[in-house]
């Protein structure tokens, strides 16, 4: 091979790679003269009369972008309760349509919901309970659900059945809540009153701590559900 200069060998170096577009532009320029005068640019060592021209700086270390969580935490009776904020904003129109339809309270409807799903129309719990309002099967298929993963018809589901349950126990929406949470025939049996099941025991205040936050003006997403304000939570009228 014929031997070269220095100051020839940079030479060639540098046009070539003034020229390459082929390198990334973050990597280390290693450089080759052949016997031709031909110059030969890669971003590693090819072989041993390849040379280091051009060191890379080390690249600064940059922290990784996270983004704003989805969730935000909404108080409860039992501790804070995992929302999503943004499904609660896209999900808001169908829960006031459907909390007119049955003549229901849409901040009731939210509070449920809440508790119940945090807003995730994919939730499915350990017992089987499915969607938005934590419909069991059995459930959907007694007020005619026919896609229980849908969130329009969850909705229209567990709003059939808490209409139901409120006419039951004549508004009294304690016992109403009981009975979404462990069944009407779990609320009979323990004489008309909340059963001793200690997820019961702690959905129903849960559930009513949500729905008075919600129904007070001012409180955090308030504007975005509209809730039908009524004086007191007993005075659920059925029409």
């Amino acid at each position: 091979m014929k031997p070269f200069k220095p100051a020839s060998f940079t030479a060639a170096l540098v046009c070539a790679s003034a020229l390459t577009t082929s390198l990334p532009a973050n990597a280390d320029i290693w450089g080759y003269v052949d016997a031709q005068g031909v110059a030969h640019l890669a971003d590693h060592q090819v072989h041993e009369g390849y040379m280091l021209f051009k060191k890379e700086a080390p690249r600064p270390v940059v922290e990784a972008f996270n983004p704003p969580p989805l969730y935000e935490r909404s108080p409860g009776g039992g501790g804070a309760i995992q929302v999503n904020a943004a499904l609660r904003v896209a999900i808001a129109p169908m829960v006031a349509q459907v909390a007119r339809e049955y003549d229901l309270d849409a901040a009731l409807l939210h509070a449920i919901i809440t508790v119940e799903s945090g807003y995730n129309p994919q939730a499915k719990s350990p017992a089987g309970a499915i969607g938005l309002m934590q419909l069991m099967p059995e459930t959907a298929a007694r007020y005619g659900v026919k896609n229980i993963w849908d969130p329009m018809e969850n909705l229209h589901g567990g709003a059939r059945y808490l209409r139901f349950l409120l006419g039951m126990f004549k508004n009294n929406l304690d016992l109403a809540l009981a009975g979404y949470n462990a069944g009407e025939n779990a609320v009979v049996r323990a004489g008309n009153k909340i059963p001793q099941y200690a997820e019961t025991q702690a959905y129903v205040p849960s559930v009513l701590t949500q729905y008075d936050r919600l129904r007070s003006p001012g409180s955090p997403g308030a504007s975005t559900i509209a809730p039908t304000w009524l004086p007191e939570r007993q005075q659920l009228l059925i029409r």
